[in-house]
């Protein structure tokens, strides 16, 4: 059972023993001039009724105190997960931002490498056309 489910069933309790004390103050208002035995059994009732409602209400309160206490923890929990979430998927993205510009800078050093073949080849060949024409 959930600390909710509890504080509903105290809370429950508390509104039955208030009842209680309402129907045994009826019940005594009606007895009419009877014996002062039956006074006294009403009256004690009342005040034991009273003495419940008040354990239930302090229980409920107490319940609830506890409820926003672990619901405050949760949030604070939540926060900090949250917090290093980001930060780990700041983390991550720096790497992969920088896996991706040495990617780029391979990439641009290779076409740099094949640049400089393809042009010393044209120059290769416009030497031996040179050459082949008399020039």
């Amino acid at each position: 059972m959930s600390g909710r489910d509890s504080s509903w069933w105290r809370a429950r309790a508390a509104r039955v023993a208030a009842l209680a004390i309402a129907i045994a103050a009826v019940a005594a208002g009606c007895g009419g001039s009877g014996s002062n035995g039956s006074e006294s059994e009403a009256s004690n009732a009342i005040e034991k009724a009273s003495q419940e409602a008040k354990k239930g209400f302090e229980n409920a309160k107490e319940e609830l105190k506890k409820g926003a206490k672990e619901a405050e923890k949760a949030v604070k929990e939540g926060l900090e997960q949250g917090k290093d979430q980001a930060k780990q998927g700041a983390e991550k993205g720096k790497g992969e931002a920088e896996k991706a510009i040495e990617r780029a800078k391979e990439e641009a050093q290779r076409g740099i490498e094949r640049g400089k073949e393809e042009a010393n080849r044209a120059i290769e060949e416009a030497e031996k056309r040179a050459n082949n024409s008399g020039y």
